[in-house]
């Protein structure tokens, strides 16, 4: 079983940057896919990005692209979500998941089968 542990959400003015990542534990971290998903107050849960095994393939919803990257270090069985230019629609709780069945990616939550706690990330205007 896959464990989450995330780190790095905050307070941040609109413009400003965010690092996220998100560490495994347990199954072999470069043998499944990661996603970052985030969920707004009264708003559902959407992916946000996505990146395959070796992170040869990556997925970025249009809201976010030319704006967050995602990366990971095997090595360190890390994924990263790096967010640059933050705008106040991107206040949400973020949350890393795992898709631990798969080397690629899929679009939906349902897919994803281990998930972080979920981390704050406010952006003030």
């Amino acid at each position: 079983q896959v464990q989450l542990v995330e780190s790095g959400g905050g307070l941040v003015q609109a413009g400003g940057s965010l690092r996220l990542s998100c560490t495994a534990s347990g199954r072999t971290f470069d043998s499944y896919a990661m996603g970052w998903f985030r969920q707004a107050p009264e708003k559902e849960r959407e992916l946000v990005t996505a990146i395959s095994w070796n992170g040869g393939s990556t997925y970025y919803a249009d809201s976010v692209k030319g704006r967050f990257t995602i990366s990971r270090d095997n090595a360190k069985n890390t994924v990263y979500l790096q967010m640059d230019g933050l705008k106040p629609e991107d206040t949400a709780v973020y949350y890393c998941a795992a898709s631990t069945y798969s080397a690629y990616y899929y679009y939906t939550g349902e897919r994803y089968d281990a998930w972080g706690q979920g981390t704050q990330v406010t952006v003030s205007s």
